[in-house]
């Protein structure tokens, strides 16, 4: 026991031992003599006693040491049990201080008991087994050599060894930073599953309110939407920060609509008690408000009064075929509108227009509001209401303009090669609006005493189908769930809106005022219409396709403006475009390419 052994060399029997000793600890195990026999044949030896010798006991079967002989230092646990059949290899040799090399004892045993897997299910193990053995059958079995250590293949049952035992001086983690990472994931895991329950509470609190869920929900489609928008890019940094300064603050609109809804009401009131043709008017709320377009502030509003008729004759009144004169056609012999009739039973547009421009400025001196009526504009139809709001002191304009709402089995035959929404909106759709009325409205251009076929130009009428504009804005995807909750967002009322804006800004440049004079936000809708009609699936308008959209749109527009024709979308045949000088839509085309080809400085 005292003599001095090999390095890295596993304890072998002593030949003085007896026999019996042997006997002993196989039964110890519960190893049958078959068992040892099937062991001998997986390691060959030229001499037999050797192998006898020096036959390795198998891990857990060794005999336990006394309390002197015990090493701190073995490399194997000693309950580690034996989970394969194959012999492992003996017991570390135990040293003293002065004989064990540190180096190799750290290279050879970090693993911490780590055994070779049986070698003679290995051939190439096996060969070089052999010819070790047949060099030095004393160190048949080491593990490794002294100069050169030899690779062995770990088993699966070995991957996590057992610890080295050390004494207290030397109990100190071999991989620090490992131990700690393992902490660290630990504390992590402990994290997550403390968090879970708490996004799980706040999951079924936000649940509860609807509302609330429902807003959240359009905040997180605009957003996703956005996201489209590819914010890298300048333009659309610029066109993102944009619709933000257009958008309306919900409290001003509130306040706005509410006082001109109340205003409006109360006007319609009088009119039905003082003013015997307009018992049966009614109201008829169109514009970009409540097309929902309108920009920056809630400072201007259309409202439209109209009265019903039946039948009337529609004739042109001008080349343009944007106007025309309108006489009743077989109305009982009483009617409200008998007053405002010629002899061939054409209606006087403008004394029918003058004595409602008077019950309005009655209507509205009766009310407790700070309002003021604009002086009247030459070729204009509307009156013109001001009304300064309390809270912050703005002025809003509300225009009241007087229609004849025509109930009739069809449009007129000027409208047929207009209006097509059918590969827009749907053919149901487009059949359902064409059986509702259109309106007229007084309006002339021209001087107003010059007349065509005995009418004069001041009592001509213009046909409206802005409650049609008004219902195709808000069915304006061709998808029903367009913009919904449920839907994808689209950006086509952002495209206008910001077609809107670029005439505005450039009609308000004091130096471009006058070029501008003969374009309005019609022309902007108009175009919207046409490219809708032309590009009517939802995916051509996906929201965060806003850039190429709006861009497409402007080459829309420029397009329009270099032919100097812009057809009205119901009746093709009427250009906007005719009383603009062809200087200046020149002019407007150029503005338009100079803001596109700079990222829109005018928006900034």
């Amino acid at each position: 026991m005292n003599s001095q052994r090999s390095r890295g060399s596993f304890r072998a029997k002593s030949p003085d031992q007896p026999k019996a000793k042997d006997q002993t600890k196989a039964n110890a195990n519960g190893k049958s003599k078959a068992q040892r026999d099937h062991h001998k044949t997986d390691r060959v030896d030229k001499s037999p006693k050797s192998a006898e010798d020096k036959r390795a006991p198998k891990r857990g079967s060794r005999k336990q040491p006394s309390k002197k002989e015990k090493d701190p230092h073995d490399c194997e646990s000693e309950d580690k049990p034996n989970e394969t059949p194959a012999p492992k290899r003996g017991t570390i040799n135990p040293q003293s201080k002065k004989q064990r090399d540190p180096e190799i004892s750290e290279s050879k045993y970090e693993e911490n008991g780590t055994s070779v897997p049986n070698n003679a299910n290995n051939p190439v193990g096996k060969e070089r087994q052999d010819s070790a053995q047949s060099k030095d059958p004393r160190k048949k079995l080491d593990c490794e050599s002294e100069d050169k250590p030899r690779q062995t293949v770990k088993s699966k049952s070995d991957e996590k060894p057992a610890p080295k035992r050390q004494g207290k001086k030397e109990r100190e983690p071999l991989n620090p930073g490992k131990e700690e990472s393992l902490d660290s994931s630990k504390s992590k895991l402990e994290a997550k599953s403390t968090a879970k329950p708490r996004r799980l509470e706040y999951a079924i609190k936000t649940d509860l309110s609807d509302a609330h869920s429902s807003d959240r929900q359009k905040k997180s489609a605009e957003q996703t939407a956005m996201k489209g928008l590819k914010v890298d890019d300048t333009l659309g940094k610029v066109l993102k920060a944009t619709i933000d300064k257009l958008k309306i603050k919900k409290n001003e609109r509130s306040n706005a609509c509410s006082r001109v809804n109340d205003i409006t009401d109360k006007v319609i009131a009088h009119l039905k008690r003082n003013t015997t043709w307009c018992e049966e008017i009614e109201s008829l709320r169109t514009g970009s408000y409540y097309e929902n377009v309108k920009i920056c502030e809630p400072d201007e509003f259309d409202v439209m009064l109209t009265i019903p008729v039946e039948r009337v004759d529609i004739q042109k009144f001008d080349e343009a075929g944007a106007f025309y004169s309108i006489a009743l056609k077989r109305h009982p012999k009483t009617h409200p509108l008998d007053r405002f009739l010629n002899e061939d039973k054409t209606i006087q547009a403008s004394e029918m227009l003058n004595e409602f421009r008077d019950a309005i400025k009655k209507a509205v001196e009766k009310l407790p509001y700070q309002i003021k009526i604009q002086r009247k504009k030459p070729k204009c139809p509307a009156v013109t209401l001001e009304i300064k709001m309390e809270e912050n002191g703005k002025i809003i304009c509300v225009d009241i303009v007087l229609g004849l709402k025509v109930h009739c089995a069809s449009w007129p035959d000027f409208t047929k090669d207009g209006f097509k929404i059918e590969n827009w909106l749907g053919k149901k759709e487009k059949a359902n609006m064409k059986h509702q009325p259109f309106c007229l409205v007084p309006k002339y251009e021209g001087k107003g005493n010059a007349e065509h076929d005995g009418v004069v130009a001041k009592d001509a009428w213009r046909i409206s189908f802005s409650h049609i504009e008004k219902e195709i804005l808000k069915k304006h995807g061709h998808n029903k769930t367009c913009c919904e909750d449920v839907g994808e967002k689209c950006c086509r009322k952002e495209s206008l809106k910001l077609l809107k804006y670029l005439l505005q800004q450039l009609k308000e440049d004091d130096s471009k005022s006058n070029k501008m004079s003969s374009f309005c936000s019609y022309h902007a809708k108009t175009t919207l219409l046409h490219a809708c009609a032309t590009r009517g699936t939802d995916n051509e308008w996906a929201y965060s396709q806003l850039a190429d959209c709006f861009q497409q749109l402007l080459e829309d527009f420029v397009k329009h403006l270099k032919n100097r024709h812009l057809p009205n979308f119901f009746i093709p045949s009427y250009n906007l475009l005719h009383q603009a000088s062809r200087s200046s839509c020149d002019f407007l085309a150029n503005e338009i390419e100079f803001q596109r080809n700079n990222n829109f400085p005018i928006f900034s």
